[in-house]
């Protein structure tokens, strides 16, 4: 298992940096990608890292170009940013969100699926949010509901390549993004617990992962309460 090739995308935070300290702790070869050239450095262990921002294909295709065949790849990296005012929509706003959570998968995707090797694995890091739609979310939430059918649409074209799909929806998870919140985050976990989770989620080669249930679980059951119901007890709690 320490011979697999790990890659991480987002990895000098967060869950993405919690992944790379336990597949290093378990003998596992990692490569680590950021914007961050400082942060990337401190990386103890890794086998590589690639140092690009996700919205600059140019970036992302040279530094990847000398990627070794990889064994799972985790499209982990993204940005949460809120839309404050409904009816006075920042449109840029919502471009670089989408660009950012969305977009940017279409390139890293070209070019390291060709870098994956039989039997691997694609790991794409959504959101419970895409679950139940929530307050100013219309940026996060798209973009990551985008993710949810592109990963959801590429498990059916790669089965023929032997590569699995993993589409993990975790809830609220504590790291810088989420420290910006002002809201109440129910069930928050720490990004150790988090990527112990999906690891064990990966190992098990499940398409689905979501954590932790108990979160998970209410949002399910309210999005099958009749619309009136569940929107007033989302807007009530204001979880965003």
């Amino acid at each position: 298992m320490s011979s697999k090739h790990i890659l991480i995308t987002g990895a000098t935070s967060g869950i993405g940096q919690s992944l790379v300290e336990q597949y290093v702790a378990n003998g596992y070869s990692v490569t680590a990608c950021g914007r961050n050239k400082e942060k990337l450095t401190a990386l103890n262990n890794v086998h590589n890292t690639c140092l690009f921002d996700l919205n600059n294909q140019k970036e992302i295709s040279q530094s990847t170009k000398h990627v070794e065949e990889i064994d799972v790849l985790i499209l982990n990296a993204g940005d949460c940013r809120y839309i404050d005012n409904a009816k006075q929509f920042d449109g840029e706003l919502f471009e670089e969100i989408i660009s950012t959570n969305l977009i940017s998968l279409g390139y890293l995707l070209q070019f390291l699926l060709p870098k994956m090797k039989q039997g691997g694995q694609v790991v794409f890091i959504s959101s419970s949010a895409t679950i139940l739609p929530f307050p100013r979310s219309e940026a996060y939430g798209a973009s990551k509901a985008g993710m949810d059918y592109l990963a959801n649409s590429l498990r059916l074209d790669l089965l023929a390549h032997n590569i699995a799909v993993t589409l993990v929806h975790p809830g609220f998870v504590k790291t810088p993004l989420t420290n910006k919140n002002n809201f109440e985050m129910p069930f928050l976990i720490t990004s150790d617990d988090a990527a112990n989770r999906i690891i064990n989620g990966i190992n098990k080669r499940k398409a689905y992962l979501h954590f932790p249930k108990r979160f998970t679980f209410i949002l399910k059951v309210l999005s099958f309460l009749p619309s009136s119901l569940w929107q007033w007890l989302i807007t009530r709690k204001q979880f965003a």
